[in-house]
C-alpha cells in the first residue's frame, strides 16, 4: 500500500499492492518533509519506528549513522531477556522492563526470534552477599516478579554441578531468558520498512535545529526535514539533546568486554549465573547463548571515548580471573570470539525519556543494558508521549505478519528440515560448517528487506563466519556469495 506524499492526515488509498520498501545507504536524502523522524536505528529506535508504522498516514524516517541497523550497543550485549526482578521499584525503567519482557516474549514467539527460558541463579559467594538475597526477593516481589526462590548450597550444586567451590546459596529467578539480539533489532526494522518507514543509513547527524515548526537535521548525506523528532541516538543522545537546547543528562560510555566460549563449553552451565549486583551494574556473569556458546562478562569500565570498543588485555585477564571462580572448567575451553560493547550510562539511575511539546521532540536517553528487554514497552511509552504532546497519529492498522530466520540451536535449523530441503536444495548445501549455515540462508539474507552492507552484517543475519574457525574455512565462499549479490544488484538504493 503506497504511502501518500501529501500532508499528515490524508487518507491512504485502499489498495492491495505492497508499499515500496526504502532503505538507502548512499545518495542525497529526500527534500520532502517527513511527519516524524527517529534518530538511531538500534533496538530502541527500530522498535519506535515499528510502533509508528501502525499509523499509515504518517510519513516516517528512521535515520542511522552507520551502514546497518543494530550496529551500536544493540549488537554487543549479554543477550538476556530480563524479568526486571532487580530493577529499582517505582522507576520508569522498572515498569518498562516488566512490561517489555512480556511484550517481547510474545513478539519473539510470533516472529521466530529464538528465546530460551533457562532461568537465572544469583550466586552468593560470601556471608554479606548471602544476607543480601532476601532483600532481593522483596525487591523482586515489588516488581511483580513473584516466583523467585532462595536455594541452599546443596540444591544450588545439584542445579549447577560445575559451579566453582565455596558458593553459599543462590536466588533462583526462573523467568530470566536468553534471546537473539541481532534478530530482534532486524525484525523491528524489517517490519517498519515493509510498512512504509524510510530507513536512511550512513546518515550521521552533524547538526540539528528547530525553527518555524520544522526540525532540520544536517547529515552526512544532506538535510532531512521533519515536523517531529525522536532522539534514540544511544551513546550520542546527549549530543543531539544539547543541540536542541537541553542539558538533562550526560552519556558516559560504559565498556563491557566479553569472552565467547566454544559450543563444547555449553554443557558446563544450565542457567544464567549472575553475581550480586553493584552500583556499576549486574557485574560479571556466565550465560549460555541461543547460538550454543557460553558468554563470560561483561566488564564495567566508564570511559570518555564513545568509540572505544576495543578489548584490552587487562579487561580479558580480569574476566578470566572471575570466570575461574564461577565456573572453573570454562577456562579450559576454547575461546571462539572476544568483543566489547558500550552502554549509554548517565549520571542518573533511571531512563531519561522526556517529551518537549514546544519543540515537537521526544528524548529517549540513558537506555542501558535493559534496553533490549524494554524495547517494545519503550516504544509504546514514546507513542503515548507523542500523542500527549500533540502529534495526530491518525488511524491504526495492523502490520504485515513477519517470520524471521531461526538462528537458535534449540530450534530446527534449515539443514535439519528435510521438507525445506526437498522444496529448495539450497537449504541442504552447507557453506559455513562450524555454524551449519546453508546457501539458502545466505541467499535469503542477501535479498532481504534490509540486506547486509558487509560480511559483519551477514554474520549477524545467518551466523556464517561466527563459528570456531572464525571464517578460516568458509570465509572465501561467503565473501564470493556476498560479492556476487552486490554485482547482480549494484543499484539497490531506493528499493531496498
Amino acid at each position: 500500500m503506497k504511502r501518500p506524499e501529501g500532508a499528515r492526515g490524508t487518507a491512504r488509498p485502499a489498495t492491495t499492492q505492497p508499499q515500496p520498501q526504502t532503505v538507502t545507504r548512499r545518495g542525497p536524502l529526500p527534500a520532502s518533509l517527513y511527519d516524524i523522524a527517529i534518530v538511531g536505528a538500534g533496538v530502541v529506535g527500530t522498535a519506535i519506528a515499528r510502533a509508528l508504522a501502525h499509523h499509515p498516514n504518517l510519513r516516517i524516517a528512521l535515520v542511522e549513522a552507520q551502514d546497518d541497523v543494530g550496529q551500536g550497543s544493540s549488537k554487543a550485549n549479554t543477550a538476556i531477556l530480563h524479568t526486571g526482578f532487580d530493577a529499582t521499584p517505582g522507576f520508569l525503567e522498572a515498569r518498562l522492563v516488566r512490561e517489555g519482557a512480556h511484550l517481547l516474549a510474545e513478539y519473539a514467539a510470533a516472529t521466530g526470534i529464538p528465546v530460551e527460558p533457562v532461568g537465572a541463579l544469583l550466586v552468593a559467594w560470601d556471608e554479606e552477599q548471602l544476607a543480601t538475597l532476601p532483600r532481593l526477593v522483596e525487591k523482586a516481589e515489588r516488581n511483580d516478579c513473584l516466583d523467585t526462590r532462595l536455594l541452599g548450597p546443596t540444591e544450588l550444586y545439584d542445579r549447577e554441578p560445575h559451579l566453582g567451590p565455596g558458593a553459599l546459596g543462590a536466588l533462583h529467578v526462573p523467568g530470566e531468558s536468553i534471546i537473539c539480539p541481532w534478530t530482534t533489532t532486524l525484525a523491528y526494522g524489517t517490519q517498519a520498512v515493509r510498512n512504509g518507514v524510510d530507513l536512511h543509513l550512513n546518515s550521521r547527524v552533524r547538526q540539528a535545529s528547530h525553527q518555524d515548526g520544522t526540525h532540520r537535521l544536517e547529515t552526512d548525506r544532506g538535510t532531512l526535514r521533519t515536523r517531529w523528532l525522536v532522539n534514540a541516538a544511544g551513546l550520542h543522545a546527549d549530543t543531539l539533546d544539547r543541540a536542541l537546547g537541553h542539558d538533562d543528562f550526560t552519556v558516559t560510555p560504559r565498556r563491557g568486554q566479553l569472552l565467547v566460549f566454544d559450543k563444547f563449553a555449553r554443557d558446563l552451565v544450565r542457567h544464567i549465573l549472575l553475581p550480586v549486583p553493584t552500583a556499576l551494574g549486574k557485574g560479571v556473569l556466565v550465560a549460555p547463548t541461543v547460538y550454543g556458546n557460553v558468554l563470560l562478562g561483561p566488564t564495567a569500565e566508564d570511559l570518555d571515548d564513545k568509540r572505544a570498543t576495543r578489548s584490552t588485555a587487562d579487561g580479558l585477564d580480569a574476566l578470566r580471573e572471575k570466570g575461574r571462580r564461577i565456573l572453573p572448567g570454562l577456562l579450559d575451553e576454547e575461546v571462539t570470539a572476544v568483543y566489547a560493547g558500550l552502554r549509554a550510562a548517565t549520571e542518573h539511575e533511571d531512563y531519561r525519556i522526556a517529551a518537549h511539546p514546544g519543540q515537537s521532540y521526544v528524548t529517549v536517553g540513558g537506555i542501558r543494558s535493559t534496553g533490549l528487554t524494554a524495547s517494545l514497552a519503550i516504544a509504546a511509552h514514546v507513542i503515548g508521549l507523542l500523542a500527549d504532546a500533540g502529534l495526530d497519529l491518525g488511524p491504526v492498522e495492523e502490520l504485515e505478519p513477519l517470520r524471521m530466520p531461526n538462528l537458535g540451536e534449540a530450534f530446527p535449523r534449515p539443514y535439519q528440515r528435510p521438507e525445506l530441503i526437498a522444496a529448495d536444495p539450497e537449504y541442504g548445501t552447507l557453506v559455513c560448517h562450524c555454524e551449519r549455515v546453508t546457501r539458502g540462508e545466505i541467499r535469503d539474507a542477501l535479498t532481504a528487506t534490509i540486506p547486509p552492507a558487509g560480511l559483519d552484517g551477514l554474520r549477524r543475519r545467518t551466523r556464517a563466519l561466527a563459528g570456531r574457525c572464525q571464517g578460516f574455512y568458509c570465509g572465501a565462499a561467503v565473501r564470493e556469495l556476498f560479492e556476487e549479490s552486490q554485482a547482480r544488484e549494484p543499484s539497490r538504493e531506493g528499493r531496498v
